[in-house]
């Protein structure tokens, strides 16, 4: 798996198909992060868009590889391990991605609540950025998984059932993203910290039942 891994990660790097999520992601915290603002808000807004980048990034990681050479991989390791594979370089990049991006917001944004008085502690704030990112980066994962091949074929047709289940994932009440980012858009409204662990499990296992499918569903289809 290892192996699988990497190669999925190193077509992903080489063929550059990473750029336009990233730069989405880059724009998104451009327009919704400043330094200097209450950084519990900030970390709401980042971990927030790192579920659609995530699906992105698993669609592309899905789809980039030719069927000639897709189908020499699942020979030898089978279609449900490579299927695995890509969607867990995805979510490792994402992953990456969102603690890089949680770190430089938690540097330069202001220890404080939204009024400006009472003060909130960079370490346990951090900490629930992190585990934020983490929710999204799971149910971003799980969006992609299951808005693309081989559930979904058509381009069109995935990229609109990404963009769709992505805000629903973001809105939807009950969701364990909803829940995360609602946590911290409250903690800097009152100037505490709440760690989302709950949603934290829920996103691990809906991520898990999604992946699970689609690996299932690649076998039988392709």
């Amino acid at each position: 798996m290892t192996a699988l891994l990497r190669y999925h990660t190193a077509l992903l790097l080489r063929s550059q198909r990473w750029l336009p999520p990233v730069l989405l992601y880059a724009a998104f915290l451009g327009i919704g992060v400043r330094p200097g603002e209450p950084v519990l808000g900030a970390l709401g807004w980042t971990a927030a868009g790192l579920l659609p980048a995530t699906a992105w990034l698993v669609r592309v990681c899905l789809n980039q590889e030719p069927s000639a050479a897709r189908h020499v991989t699942a020979a030898a390791a089978g279609r449900e391990r490579v299927h695995l594979a890509a969607i867990g370089a995805a979510t490792v990049c994402a992953g990456l991605l969102g603690a890089a991006a949680v770190a430089a917001v938690t540097a330069l944004g202001a220890p404080v609540d939204a009024g400006r008085e009472v003060p909130v502690p960079r370490l346990p704030a951090a900490l629930a950025g992190l585990v934020t990112a983490a929710v999204c980066v799971l149910l971003g994962a799980a969006v992609g998984a299951l808005g693309t091949r081989p559930l979904v074929r058509a381009r069109a047709w995935s990229v609109s059932v990404i963009a769709v289940a992505a805000l629903l994932a973001l809105v939807t009440t009950g969701s364990p993203a909803r829940q995360a980012v609602t946590a911290l858009v409250t903690g800097s409204r009152t100037g505490t910290v709440e760690h989302p662990w709950t949603a934290l499990a829920g996103a691990v296992a809906l991520a898990a039942v999604a992946v699970a499918l689609a690996c299932r569903l690649t076998a039988r289809r392709e």
